[in-house]
């Protein structure tokens, strides 16, 4: 048996029409840049999140970049960033002129711990970005106990967790704003880039939507030095499309990652923690960590299993960020996790697959 890492043909199969419809309806429309379908989505997903906004933009990145700027975050600043992220979180930080300064993980959750954020605190820090890796969501009850002592922002990374729990208010109107990518693996995936940013603030939506076109509030009439970075039509017709079935995706992986946990019995693997009284996870990824990592990869492709790695270097150890003059060894835990960790397949309609990659593990010596 094969398995991949990841296919969208089970769900595609099932929105075949409906993915037909969403491009025929743009097609005809003759429109494709700010219209009916991406004003639908941004309405439909903010509701969904349960915020007042939801703003389209290009893709994750530039969501995260959108809300630093509109909070005028810049030169001399400094914001608060996981040390074991996608690099996205810290080029969003980046691109502003300000500087990502890394804290340490949970090994036990792989997110931010709010109790080494104090400690990296400067007058420079002006906000803390909250990412929920791998779908589960961070504790932001004690990223905010700190945030408030030193009257920081407090922003979501939320483009692996579409529709997470925490409890029991979905992701993405946890913080002042939340930034989410539609790249075509998540858990909402487009058929292409694009992103978008929720919050519940009047006046920071207001500025991101400007930003996000040319700076512009009216055609023509430019407020501030923007970007271009908007959530294409046809994107948002298949968003659109894809949005009604997306907790029946999110339940399809609780239900396998379930049969992971309580299936897994190889001792070699450290199975992922989840806090039942906090959060509900939506399982973008279902990462284990196991020091003979190369050897289970190995073994796993004997049997056409296909994993990944969430993420092989550590971003203080990638050379885009040498700037920051970490070295290597000084953040363990982000680095222990990057050196043992593994993706299992994940992917809406696994079946017999389930099983079968169960059975692997539990054989491996």
């Amino acid at each position: 048996m094969q398995v991949p890492f990841v296919t969208f043909k089970p769900l595609e199969k099932e929105l075949d029409s409906e993915l037909q419809s969403a491009f025929r309806r743009v097609y005809e429309s003759s429109w494709y840049i700010e219209g009916e379908e991406g004003r639908k989505f941004e309405e439909e997903f903010a509701n969904y999140c349960g915020v007042k906004y939801c703003i389209g933009c290009g893709n994750g990145l530039d969501a995260l970049f959108l809300i630093l700027k509109a909070c005028d975050i810049g030169e001399g600043d400094e914001v608060i960033v996981p040390s074991n992220t996608f690099i996205a979180t810290a080029l969003a930080v980046s691109r502003t002129g300000a500087k990502p300064v890394l804290v340490e993980p949970h090994l036990s959750t792989y997110n931010l711990d709010a109790d080494k954020i104090e400690e990296k605190i400067t007058k420079r820090t002006k906000a803390v970005m909250a990412v929920h890796l791998y779908g589960q969501p961070a504790d932001m009850d004690a990223i905010y106990e700190v945030a408030r002592k030193y009257q920081l922002k407090v922003f979501e990374d939320a483009a692996q967790a579409h529709g997470a729990l925490y409890k029991g208010k979905r992701v993405g109107g946890l913080g002042d704003a939340a930034g989410f990518s539609f790249y075509p693996g998540k858990n909402l995936g487009a058929l292409g880039d694009g992103g978008c940013v929720t919050t519940n603030d009047d006046k920071m939506a207001e500025k991101i939507r400007a930003l996000s076109n040319y700076g512009s509030d009216y055609k023509y009439h430019h407020i501030y030095q923007g970007y271009n970075t908007r959530l294409d039509e046809l994107q948002a017709a298949f968003l659109r499309a894809k949005l009604p079935t997306l907790d029946k995706v999110n339940e399809d992986r609780r239900k396998i990652a379930e049969k992971y946990l309580k299936g897994i019995q190889n001792t070699k693997l450290v199975l992922p923690y989840v806090n039942r009284d906090l959060y509900t996870p939506v399982w973008h990824i279902f990462a284990v960590r196991t020091t003979k990592r190369e050897g289970l990869v190995e073994y796993l492709e004997k049997k056409e299993i296909y994993t990944n790695i969430h993420y092989p270097i550590a971003m203080h150890n990638q050379q885009a960020y040498r700037e920051l003059g970490i070295k290597k060894g000084s953040l363990p835990v982000c680095e222990e996790i990057s050196n043992t960790q593994l993706s299992l397949p994940m992917y809406y309609g696994m079946q017999d697959e389930i099983d079968y990659v169960i059975q692997a593990l539990n054989d491996w010596q």
